[in-house]
């Protein structure tokens, strides 16, 4: 699966699709460390184990590197940044149930900001599946000869 490059510097105003969410009844936050079993629960109960080492990954780190989507005390997405590689977005996930709000987007955009903020110029979505839903929502462009960049070799 190819990598895909994001401008961090050229991202669009994130204001309205936070707003929607919000007014979903959705909060958009960081994780906080004493949470990194529920994140990690949930990473698991609807991903994959590997998803779940990536989260670990951005729950150990200083500022935590995950973003979460919570209604109702209950997790219903995820983003994280630097966790494969510095500079890398991934993995990410909104619950079944919960697609269709913006939460895919929001969370992408909170962990890209995440990057920018951290000073990177550009960020790198890792072994991109919907590589449609990035170039339209963040501009991100495939890199050529990406495939399996990174990601060759990968254990069960």
């Amino acid at each position: 699966m190819i990598d895909m490059l994001v401008r961090l510097y050229a991202l669009q105003d994130s204001a309205d699709f936070y707003q929607a969410v919000k007014n979903a009844g959705v909060t958009l936050r960081r994780a906080r460390a004493f949470e990194k079993h529920t994140v990690a629960a949930f990473a698991k109960a609807h991903f994959s184990e590997k998803w779940v080492s990536e989260v670990e990954v951005a729950l150990s780190r200083q500022p935590i590197t995950c973003f979460i989507a919570t209604k109702d005390k209950k997790i219903l997405g995820f983003a994280c940044y630097d966790t494969t590689q510095k500079g890398f977005f991934g993995p990410t996930g909104v619950a079944e149930e919960a697609r269709g709000l913006g939460l895919g987007k929001a969370l992408l955009f909170k962990a890209l900001e995440g990057l920018r903020d951290s000073g990177y110029a550009y960020g790198i979505i890792g072994g991109v599946g919907p590589r449609e839903f990035y170039a339209k929502n963040c501009g991100a462009i495939e890199i050529p000869g990406s495939d399996p960049g990174t990601y060759e070799d990968i254990l069960p």
